[in-house]
């Protein structure tokens, strides 16, 4: 199997052809016989990840000094629908840990690239984001952990961390752990930093195992920081810099997580269409009833809309567009929205079979459900669209 790695910063389309069959290729024999599995058992597959890595999956949109491959976010986009296509729930995890390695190498300094990314490329090692808290979702200025400034024994500066973070994909599993922490009580969202903190940090646990309606295949625990010590060289970005960050991050897991719904929804859609042509009703295949005949021309016309908002979401990401914000809202607003409609309405066409979890269809709609409340709820996302439209 060839690597994703770029040789040219564009792609041609037969470069990005073949990228897209590599990932189609990995996604069909080494994600989707196992995702039930996966699923039933809510096993975390550490060494296929692995092998992800050895695909360049790692670091789709990572510079390539350390590892990663140097794709663009259109690109991105099109791998995630096509892994997703394989298994929703990795997909989305894959997408949150190359979000966490963008975040590394877009505002890491060089000894923090150097010493987290070609872990983070390999999938050798593993990361998580950690922002929402118990009382802090989509308000994330709201956050209350906290990080206080102390001298080390050496007179050097350390913080000292203290919170509980909530929904944390990876927890437990990851290598490193991007904190969103308050440095200043008093200054709102300027107050926050990020801050880098490896797994074996002192005072750093984990809580139990969420039980959830989906995602099973990821483990999702709080993160625990009980006066975790980090050196000051361990702050990303800078002292107060972490909401700005968190947001950027947040542009782009947004685009990634609708690309997952388009992938997890067209894989209901075509099983779908496969069923209705098989299954007979009165005598007549329900391909040939007209109120299944328009369900699935909705369905398929939701999708296509879908996946146009999300190309140009990325397009405007990669231009860096002064809208780009909006769009990946909107994006991420509307793609998910339908692909979870999609996905339940193809339940409905397999009836009582849909309900099974043997055909898969049931564990996708439970997986999409979570992409409308994630990377902020969608009415978050409205809210944001709303006032970029009002701001002129």
């Amino acid at each position: 199997m060839s690597t994703i790695t770029s040789p040219t910063p564009s792609l041609t389309s037969e470069e990005r052809a073949a990228i897209l069959d590599a990932v189609r290729e990995f996604a069909q024999t080494e994600l989707a016989p196992h995702a039930l599995e996966w699923d039933r058992e809510s096993r975390f597959p550490r060494e296929t990840l692995q092998r992800g890595g050895e695909l360049g999956l790692g670091g789709i949109y990572i510079r390539e000094d350390v590892g990663g491959s140097g794709l663009s976010r259109s690109d991105a986009a099109a791998i995630f629908e096509e892994l997703a296509q394989g298994d929703p729930a990795i997909a989305a995890y894959i997408s949150i840990h190359n979000m966490v390695a963008w975040m590394i190498d877009t505002y890491g300094s060089a000894e923090q690239r150097t010493e987290w990314l070609p872990l983070l490329t390999s999938m050798t090692g593993f990361g998580s984001y950690c922002l929402t808290e118990p009382g802090a979702g989509s308000d994330a200025a709201a956050i209350t952990t906290s990080a206080i400034r102390v001298s080390d024994e050496r007179g050097g500066d350390e913080f000292v961390l203290t919170g509980v973070k909530q929904f944390i994909s990876g927890g437990g599993e990851a290598s490193v752990y991007i904190v969103m922490a308050r440095t200043d009580a008093e200054a709102g969202a300027r107050g926050i930093t990020a801050f880098l903190v490896p797994a074996d940090a002192p005072g750093l646990s984990f809580g139990q195992l969420e039980h959830k309606m989906g995602w099973n295949a990821q483990p999702t625990r709080q993160v625990i920081l009980d006066e975790v010590r980090v050196p000051a060289a361990n702050v990303l970005g800078g002292e107060g810099q972490g909401f700005k960050i968190a947001m950027s991050a947040l542009d782009g897991g947004r685009i990634n997580i609708a690309a997952c719904s388009l992938g997890g929804a067209q894989w209901a859609l075509d099983r779908a269409v496969k069923y209705v042509h098989e299954r007979f009703t009165f005598g007549e295949p329900l391909a040939e009833k007209q109120a299944v005949v328009f369900a699935l021309a909705d369905m398929a016309t939701e999708l296509r809309a879908a996946r146009a908002l999300v190309r140009d979401a990325a397009a405007a990401l990669d231009a860096k567009a002064p809208d780009a914000s909006m769009q990946c809202a909107m994006a991420k607003r509307f793609a998910t929205d339908a692909g979870f409609t999609v996905a339940n309405q193809a339940l409905q066409l397999h009836g009582g079979y849909g309900y099974l979890h043997e055909y898969g269809i049931e564990k996708v709609v439970r997986d999409l459900r979570v992409h409308q409340i994630l990377e902020g709820t969608n009415e978050i996302m409205r809210v944001i669209i709303g006032r970029q439209l009002l701001a002129g």
